[in-house]
């Protein structure tokens, strides 16, 4: 299992981000619901490593959170709530997020598992990821929200909605790197997926 530990930057300055967070990683299926685990921290416990990369990505895109995954079995049967959940995979996440806070790293995500190479090779895919998610404008994620990925000839009704020109639309997609990010999902995915499998 994969559990992701994501925890606020500075609550002080922001205020409690905590509810959008959830807001927003609500759609991902979970073993363990997303939830708040203590103050302004969130965890929540995913099967699937794609769904992993995206819980990631979602929080690294506003630059406030700082994101642990930790690769390992969590004790089963699992509770109802992820404050009362125990196992390894914690423990790593934990670690993970914990590295985060004492470090510098422009793009705070990281990994933690039994194999250390193959986790900072996946937390290396994934703070490349992280970059382009976090340098977007704006007026990009405003056309990229509304974006599928891998469905075609979208670009003309977002347009329409925006009140853009498909020009303007295909410029925003190619600038914000969002076609190279989605064909790099799988790559962060795999590698994560390489730590469960060799254990």
């Amino acid at each position: 299992m994969f559990t992701l530990t994501i925890n606020q930057t500075d609550s002080r300055r922001d205020g409690d981000c905590v509810p959008q967070l959830l807001k927003d990683l609500r759609h991902i299926p979970a073993r363990l619901d997303f939830d708040r685990s203590v103050e302004d921290e969130v965890q929540g416990i995913v099967d699937c490593s794609l769904q992993a990369v995206e819980a990631a990505l979602i929080a690294l895109r506003t630059g406030s959170w700082y994101v642990g995954i930790g690769v390992g079995p969590v004790n089963e049967p699992l509770p109802n709530q992820i404050k009362d959940a125990s196992g390894h995979g914690l423990i790593y996440a934990r670690r993970a997020v914990d590295r985060l806070r004492n470090g510098k790293d422009r793009i705070p995500v990281a990994v933690e598992g039994p194999l250390a190479d193959l986790a900072a090779e996946s937390e290396a895919v994934l703070r490349l990821l992280g970059q382009i998610v976090h340098d977007r404008s704006l007026a990009e994620w405003r056309v990229l929200d509304l974006l599928t990925p891998g469905v075609r000839g979208q670009q003309k009704a977002v347009a329409e909605e925006l009140g853009i020109t498909t020009q303007a639309v295909s410029k925003a997609v190619a600038r914000a790197q969002w076609n190279e990010e989605h064909a790099a999902r799988p790559a962060a995915a795999r590698l994560l997926g390489l730590i469960l499998e060799a254990r």
